[in-house]
């Protein structure tokens, strides 16, 4: 559990509410150029991560050394985490680069961790375990946001923090420095937390002998006869895809759109991560009630219904006087909240439902597919999200292409049997 917490700090920080919008509007400068140029970055790490997922997991299953793994994989995280504080206006390129190692790097890592689901849950609380984790990871993306706020971000031009304090070590707002350290901190936070994980979770017994090659392929054709399972992991590849350009182009968007700040931004961060965290316990006991297929189709709809409310929601015609003020904002804000209490019950839920269905000899190597289904085309959410921008010349026409990909998922997931219990 305490992984996730190490983890999500990078995903909230970074990819969604801090690093992401200052990337788009002041290291591109212009909002639409830089919602297409973050695409860019987002799908081209997804597919990495789809092309190498299912051999990492095929190798830790056969070595047993999912540990010594995890660990090079952490290393290559924090390298690209403490390269951002070099990311200043203009620095596009290794902006780029930095966030797709580091985004390659957690999310591998987080193949392998996921794979020691089922060995650690108790008979019949997989749900619960995975929803309780995914929810202690939420609160430790809020933790890291409000710290954020609090003594790192100026709070608009002020210059004092939501604290009403200077920011620490002297960050200046005009060169990117609060959005800068988000990196750093990214990778203090999980060099802290993730130790526990390397003293306490059990080493993974080898496999069978035999050369790396064969159990790759054994472990992908012994998956894909699951019943069912195939079709799950199609399924998933749509929505999951969808929800990753949510939050990947949630926080551009509202900067962009409703000219959000960094305060504005990180109280919709918080409220994301606070309504997640809750979705996600809820949804983790309620997929060991009743399953995890329907806790997935509910939380899907829920997205669908938050795209179409923030779909309608026009530019605004003048400033907001006041902190949300503006009954855009207000609509933005329930828009996210539909979609923060379903994303957790959503992922949470989809790896409670491999789980239980997964070969156990070869469970790193079912995550390895779990993981390329939800990466084999994510390069194509961000692209299809750039491309419509570009043609509708508008950040609202981006939304077409995630509400398509849910409504895929969703069709899909319709015809899946369901879960063990």
């Amino acid at each position: 559990m305490l992984f996730d917490w190490a983890a999500q700090p990078y995903h909230t920080l970074v990819t969604a509410f801090i690093f992401a919008p200052y990337f788009a509007t002041r290291l591109v400068a212009d909002p639409v150029l830089g919602q297409q140029v973050w695409g860019l970055v987002q799908g081209a790490t997804g597919l990495a991560v789809a092309l190498a997922a299912p051999l990492f997991g095929a190798l830790a299953d056969r070595t047993g050394r999912l540990k010594q793994f995890v660990l090079a994989l952490s290393l290559l995280y924090a390298a690209g985490c403490l390269a951002l504080w070099q990311a200043r206006p203009g620095a596009v390129l290794l902006a780029s680069i930095a966030v797709a190692l580091a985004g390659f790097a957690i999310e591998i890592a987080t193949v392998l961790t996921n794979a020691l689901l089922p060995r650690l849950a108790a008979p019949g609380r997989v749900g619960r375990l995975s929803g309780s984790a995914w929810a202690l990871g939420f609160v430790g993306g809020l933790v890291s946001l409000a710290l954020v706020l609090a003594f790192l971000s100026p709070a608009g031009d002020g210059g004092l923090t939501l604290a009403g304090l200077e920011p620490l070590f002297g960050l200046d707002a005009s060169d990117g420095g609060p959005a800068r350290a988000t990196g750093p901190l990214s990778a203090l936070w999980y060099a802290v937390f993730v130790v526990p994980f390397f003293l306490f979770v059990p080493a993974a017994s080898r496999g069978p002998a035999g050369s790396a090659a064969p159990g790759i392929a054994s472990a992908i054709a012994q998956t894909a006869r699951i019943p069912g399972l195939l079709r799950f992991l199609v399924a998933r590849l749509a929505y999951q895809d969808a929800l990753l350009a949510v939050f990947a182009f949630g926080g551009i968007y509202g900067a962009g759109t409703l000219g959000w700040g960094a305060t504005e931004l990180g109280i919709f961060g918080i409220l994301l991560t606070v309504t997640g965290a809750i979705g996600a316990q809820a949804g983790g006991r309620l997929d060991d009630l009743f399953g995890a297929r329907p806790v997935i189709i509910a939380s899907i709809v829920m997205c669908l219904a938050a795209l179409g409310l923030i779909a309608s929601i026009g530019t605004p015609s003048a400033a907001a006087a006041d902190l949300f003020a503006r009954g855009e904002d207000r609509l933005f804000l329930v828009g996210g909240t539909l979609v923060g209490i379903a994303a957790g019950p959503l992922q949470a839920a989809s790896r409670s439902y491999l789980a239980r269905r997964a070969p156990p000899s070869q469970m790193a190597a079912a995550f390895g597919l779990y993981a390329f289904s939800g990466k084999a085309v994510s390069f194509t959410g961000p692209l299809l999200v750039a491309a419509a921008t570009a043609i509708g010349g508008t950040q609202r026409a981006g939304l077409v292409p995630i509400a398509v990909l849910f409504a895929l998922g969703l069709a899909v997931l319709a015809t899946v049997p369901r879960d063990r219990r």
